[in-house]
């Protein structure tokens, strides 16, 4: 059973790979995360001294917690630069999303549910928006990756950005004709994650990501 040491931890670990709380900003206040979140001061600093173990935050004495950036140790660029790398990119996503969608219907908190249901509605609603719906769309996949409770999914994804979901640009035009049917995809992973069921959660990443590779093949 998830703590609410822990739910706190995923919440603020969320907000900081979504880029609600940037590299060098300071965490809420130790009050204000206690009436926000509903927990104890003992919950706060738990979490606190979770995240700092994890190398998300610092402790500044008489200053605060402040977010940290994370070092890249690699030169990966995952920002796909031709329609090849596009459907390189899904390859790779395949391997990665379908044990991803696995896992957070097995580790899944509430809070983390509750994120990625309004990744879908935010989807859902950003029909004939494509910037917006592009937006929306890497927030689902990144939720279902911050849900596993794995930092390293979390981290991976993040690092990909919004542009592992950019179609060419025939595709992104307003009231698409196929948009309906993406969505339904989508509800149909969050549906499988909310059951715990980790093998429908599995399947329907793994036709999502496989549709996409067709209609943009089509596009």
């Amino acid at each position: 059973m998830t703590t609410r040491t822990q739910q706190l931890v995923d919440t603020l670990t969320a907000h900081i790979q979504e880029g609600v709380i940037r590299p060098g900003e300071r965490l809420p206040t130790e009050s204000s995360l206690i009436e926000t979140h509903g927990v104890s001061r003992t919950v706060v600093r738990e979490a606190i001294a979770r995240l700092k173990a994890a190398g998300l935050i610092e402790t500044q004495h008489g200053r605060g917690s402040f977010v940290l950036a994370r070092p890249s140790t690699t030169g990966f660029d995952p920002a796909p630069r031709s329609r090849e790398d596009v459907l390189d990119l899904l390859d790779l996503r395949m391997g990665i999303e379908v044990e991803a969608a696995g896992l957070a219907a097995d580790r899944r908190t509430e809070p983390a549910l509750a994120a990625l249901r309004e990744a879908l509605d935010g989807f859902a609603r950003a029909a004939g928006h494509p910037s917006s719906a592009v937006n929306a769309d890497f927030r689902f996949h990144l939720r279902i990756a911050l849900a596993t409770g794995n930092r390293y999914y979390g981290d991976l994804i993040a690092s990909f950005g919004p542009a592992m979901i950019i179609m060419p640009r025939e595709r992104l035009r307003p009231a698409r004709p196929d948009f309906d049917t993406i969505v339904a995809e989508h509800a149909n992973i969050h549906a499988a994650i909310e059951r715990r069921d980790r093998e429908a959660a599995r399947a329907a990443v793994r036709v999502h990501l496989s549709n996409s590779r067709a209609r943009l093949l089509d596009g």
